[in-house]
């Protein structure tokens, strides 16, 4: 059997209803922006494999320090024990977070970033002896598939076998264009009624990823905080997706005035190597769990908890981050989309488009079918792919979400394809 066979006899694939997929694409190298399947044809990843990669496909910098890793610790136990890529890719994340940030634990990818996130905010509480049980949460929220980032996430298809098992949130309106003010009202509301009962305030900032690339501005991010903090109410930046430069600067806080208490990272922390998974946190958040009371200790761990690999590819991404030439790239892409988004405003099959730093969308314009099983979604992930693009649309929305290293040629390609698109399924007779 070849790959593709052996993988159908085999594997059951994440968000693949596998009674009617079509085969996967297998894939045996990359190399740079570009991925090659098993016949040779190359495929240009548009969407950096689900927003992980930073720098590139096989980048010999991050291969060069993961196997000389590989050589000397291939992973200790983190209880009891300790290692050197662990400890300084702890202080160079410190270096470059937000002066408040003083501690940093390890885990496995975002979903278990956020569920530490979650945990260590409600715990905080508890060790204080006066214990809130409420978190406040964005509509439409994504921050993960267990069952803490579920629950924190918004009621969706992807929740619904599990909804009755979901611990209860308060959510809120995302402040965007116009619902600024709608999404104020709805935060005071909440504090006046159960202030005293509100552990945390979780959001993805400035960039909703799975919800469509929903975007929004820091001004109204920074007074929710401001409202929360007055409150007592930790807060938590989930960076997963935004971190690393995709919004334009290092994180998308960085766009903030305010500063969060907690700091969820996964995706590009290691160039899009391994998982791998990142919590900081203010250092009074770390004292309330000092204690003679061997109760108020933080009970969570994971096997690979600060497993020395990552730490060495996350280094080693942390490295290229500070080389010029990968900013010169950030800033060119941030430039040219904003030049594609103003060229297709106002076409007739374009409902909206929007950018961010590295971070394009374009929304469709199919009438009321906008769901996540829209109709043209499908239609349009294999046209884009017959073309050798793997563009992954979140519904009637298309994103691009590149690897730094694209070139201008490469991401004008995807833009000349866009355009065919959008003349080859024109207006609403897309859904």
């Amino acid at each position: 059997m070849n790959l593709i066979e052996e993988d159908r006899q085999y594997v059951w694939h994440p968000y693949t209803q596998m009674q009617t997929a079509s085969d996967s694409i297998g894939i045996v190298r990359g190399e740079g922006a570009w991925l090659y399947d098993e016949q040779g044809k190359k495929y240009l990843d548009a969407v950096a494999s689900w927003w992980v990669n930073l720098h590139g496909h096989s980048h010999p910098y991050i291969a060069e320090k993961v196997s000389g890793q590989l050589r000397t610790l291939e992973h200790v136990m983190f209880a009891g024990f300790t290692h050197r890529p662990a400890v300084e890719l702890a202080r160079r994340l410190l270096d470059v977070l937000p002066s408040r940030q003083a501690k940093v634990f390890y885990s496995d990818d975002g979903s278990t970033a956020v569920e530490v996130a979650v945990k260590m905010a409600l715990q905080y509480w508890y060790n204080q002896g006066a214990p809130r049980n409420r978190i406040i949460a964005f509509k439409n929220a994504y921050h993960g598939d267990t069952f803490g980032a579920m629950s924190v996430s918004g009621r969706s298809t992807f929740t619904a076998p599990f909804d009755p098992l979901l611990f209860q949130v308060d959510f809120i309106d995302v402040p965007t264009p116009g619902q600024e003010a709608e999404a104020s009202a709805q935060l005071e509301q909440l504090l006046e009624q159960r202030g005293e009962e509100i552990a945390a305030f979780i959001f993805e900032p400035l960039v909703q990823g799975t919800a469509g690339m929903v975007m929004y501005e820091p001004g109204p991010l920074d007074d929710l905080l401001r409202r929360c903090r007055s409150h007592g109410i930790i807060t938590i930046a989930d960076e997963v997706m935004t971190g690393f430069g995709r919004t334009g600067k290092l994180l998308a806080c960085d766009h903030l005035q305010e500063e969060p208490d907690i700091f969820c990272f996964s995706k590009g922390i290691t160039g899009g190597t391994m998982s791998f998974g990142a919590t900081t946190c203010t250092q009074a958040l770390y004292d309330a769990f000092l204690s003679n009371d061997k109760l108020k200790t933080f009970f969570h761990g994971h096997s690979f908890t600060a497993n020395p690999l990552a730490c060495a590819a996350s280094l080693a991404s942390l490295d290229l981050l500070q080389e010029p030439q990968t900013w010169e790239g950030i800033e060119r892409i941030a430039r040219q989309h904003k030049a594609f988004s103003e060229k297709i405003t106002g076409h007739p099959g374009v409902r909206s488009v929007r950018s961010r730093g590295t971070i394009f969308a374009l929304e469709w314009e199919t009438g009321d079918d906008t769901s996540y099983f829209s109709g043209l979604r499908d239609r349009l992930y294999n046209f884009f792919l017959e073309k050798g693009i793997i563009l992954r649309p979140l519904g009637n929305i298309s994103y691009i979400l590149p690897p730094y290293c694209i070139s201008e040629e490469e991401l004008n390609y995807i833009y000349e394809t866009i355009e065919l698109a959008l003349d080859t399924f024109p207006g609403q007779s897309v859904g």
